[in-house]
C-alpha cells in the first residue's frame, strides 16, 4: 500500500493540472481561427482538427463556444470510439460554479431530453430491422430493373414513355429517402458499412456525390433554418426567404432575381434543383462554396458509377423519347415539395441559441402518419422525431413519437403537426 500510494502520488504531481473555464471566456473562441466547444462539461479546442473533421469543418465550427453535448450524441452512432479523437483536443473543463448549458438555457429541459434519449436506447429504439431496409432496398432495385426490361421490350414509344416516368421517377424518389437512411449511419452498426452503401445508392441510383450530401445536410441538421449556418435557406441568389430576411435585404436593396415574383418562378426553380445538368450549377444545389474539398467531386467513385447509368440511357436514345426530362420533372417535384414542407412554413431566423430540443421543433413539423405517408415521404412526415435522433432508424419513430409529445407538452414547446394536404398549401402560402 506504501509504495503503491508513493507512486500513485508521483504519478498525481507528473500529470498535468485540469484548467476550468467560465461560459463568458469559452463563448469567446468561436471564430473561424479559434474554436473551441464543450462536451460533457469537458472543454476541446478543436481549431486545427476541424479541418479534418469527417462531417466537414462547417458543421463542426457551427456549435463553437458552444456546448455541443447533444449535436455530440445526436450524430454519432459510437460516442465511445470518437472520444479517442477528443482526448487529445481536451484542454480543461467547466468552473465548478459553471451551469452545464450555455447562454441560460433551460437546465430541466436540457436534462429531460437526454433522460429521454436514454429512454429510447434502452428501448433499443436506435437498433435498424434489416428485413425493413432489405425490402425498401428491393423495391427501387425492382422499378429500376423494370423500366430497363420495359425498354429493352417495348422500346420508347409514348405510352411506354408515360410509365416509365412513373416508374422511374417512384424508384428516384425513394432511392433518395434510403441514401438519406445510410447517411445518417442508422441502418449498419459500423459507419464504415453505412457509408459503402451511402455511396451505392446515392452515387450509382442517384448519380450524385455522399461527400457532397453529407458536408450540406449535417449542417442542416446542427443549425436548421438558420441563416449563415443552414445551407438550405442560403439561398439569396434565388430566394428570400422567412420573416426578417426579406425585410433585412429589402432595406440592404440587395437583388440578385426579382424576389416580388419569387412565387411565380420556385416551380421551375424546383424542376432545375434535381434535374442534370442544371443541379451542378444552381447555387441552392452544389455552389463550390458548400464543398469541403472541391477535388471530392472528381474523385467520388459513386458519382462516377451513376454518370456511366447516365450514359447508358443515352446510348438508348431516350432522350428522344424525353423520358429523362419528364422522370426528372416528376421527381424534382416530388424531392423539393416532401423535404421543404416541414421547414420552410416553420421559423427561419438567425442563431439564437436555443437548446436542442427548442431549436429543431422551432424549425420543423410532422405530417400525419398513415401508410401511404411514411412511403411517399421516405418517414420525414416525422421529421420532428428524425430531427431530434438523426441516427434512429426511421421505422422506430412512432415508437419515440408520443414520449416526444410528452416532453413538449411539460415544458410548452410548440410539437406542430399537419395533414399532408396543409403541409402543400403552407408552402404555396
Amino acid at each position: 500500500m506504501g509504495k503503491g500510494g508513493e507512486k500513485g502520488e508521483e504519478a498525481g504531481e507528473c500529470q498535468p493540472q485540469v484548467r476550468s473555464y467560465t461560459w463568458e471566456e469559452i463563448q469567446k473562441h468561436n471564430l473561424r481561427t479559434d474554436r473551441w466547444l464543450v462536451i460533457e462539461r469537458k472543454v476541446y479546442n478543436v481549431t486545427q482538427w476541424a479541418y479534418r473533421h469527417p462531417g466537414g469543418q462547417r458543421v463542426i465550427g457551427h456549435c463553437a463556444g458552444e456546448d455541443a453535448t447533444d449535436a455530440f450524441q445526436a450524430f454519432h452512432i459510437n460516442p465511445t470510439l470518437v472520444q479517442k479523437f477528443l482526448k487529445p483536443l481536451l484542454i480543461g473543463e467547466l468552473a465548478p460554479g459553471e451551469p452545464s448549458q450555455d447562454r441560460d438555457k433551460n437546465s430541466r429541459l436540457v436534462e429531460d431530453f437526454r433522460a429521454l434519449r436514454k429512454t429510447a436506447e434502452d428501448m433499443n429504439l436506435f437498433r435498424a430491422s434489416p428485413l425493413f431496409f432489405s425490402l425498401y432496398l428491393a423495391h427501387i432495385i425492382a422499378m429500376e430493373a423494370l423500366a430497363w426490361l420495359m425498354v429493352s421490350y417495348f422500346g420508347t414509344g409514348w405510352i411506354t414513355t408515360f410509365i416509365l416516368a412513373f416508374i422511374l421517377a417512384t424508384s428516384q424518389a425513394q432511392a433518395g429517402w434510403l441514401q438519406h437512411d445510410f447517411g445518417h449511419l442508422s441502418v449498419f452498426k459500423k459507419s464504415s458499412w453505412n457509408h459503402i452503401v451511402h455511396k451505392f445508392v446515392i452515387g450509382h441510383l442517384k448519380g450524385a456525390s455522399a461527400n457532397w450530401w453529407n458536408h450540406r445536410h449535417f449542417q442542416h441538421h446542427a443549425k436548421p433554418n438558420i441563416f449563415k449556418k443552414d445551407p438550405d435557406v442560403n439561398m439569396l441568389h434565388i430566394f428570400v426567404l422567412g420573416e426578417t430576411q426579406p425585410v433585412e435585404y429589402g432595406k440592404k436593396k440587395l437583388k440578385y432575381l426579382p424576389y416580388n415574383h419569387q412565387h411565380e418562378y420556385f416551380f421551375l426553380s424546383e424542376y432545375l434543383h434535381c434535374a442534370p445538368p442544371f443541379s451542378l450549377c444552381l447555387p441552392t444545389s452544389a455552389h463550390p462554396r458548400v464543398f469541403p474539398n472541391p477535388n471530392h467531386l472528381n474523385h467520388d467513385q459513386a458519382q462516377v458509377l451513376g454518370e456511366a447509368r447516365l450514359k447508358y440511357w443515352k446510348n438508348k436514345q431516350l432522350p428522344k423519347s424525353r423520358l429523362p426530362n419528364s422522370s426528372g420533372f416528376l421527381e424534382s417535384h416530388w424531392f423539393v415539395w416532401v423535404t421543404q414542407m416541414n421547414h420552410i412554413p416553420m421559423e427561419i431566423d438567425c442563431e439564437k441559441h436555443k437548446d436542442w430540443l427548442s431549436s429543431q421543433l422551432a424549425a420543423t413539423c410532422n405530417i400525419e402518419q398513415s401508410f401511404f405517408n411514411d412511403w411517399f415521404t421516405g418517414h420525414l412526415n416525422f421529421q420532428i422525431e428524425h430531427h431530434l435522433f438523426p441516427t434512429m432508424p426511421r421505422h422506430n419513430f412512432w415508437k419515440i413519437k408520443p414520449l416526444v409529445k410528452s416532453l413538449c407538452a411539460k415544458y410548452g414547446v410548440q410539437y406542430e403537426e399537419k395533414s399532408l394536404g396543409k403541409a402543400f398549401v403552407d408552402i404555396v402560402g
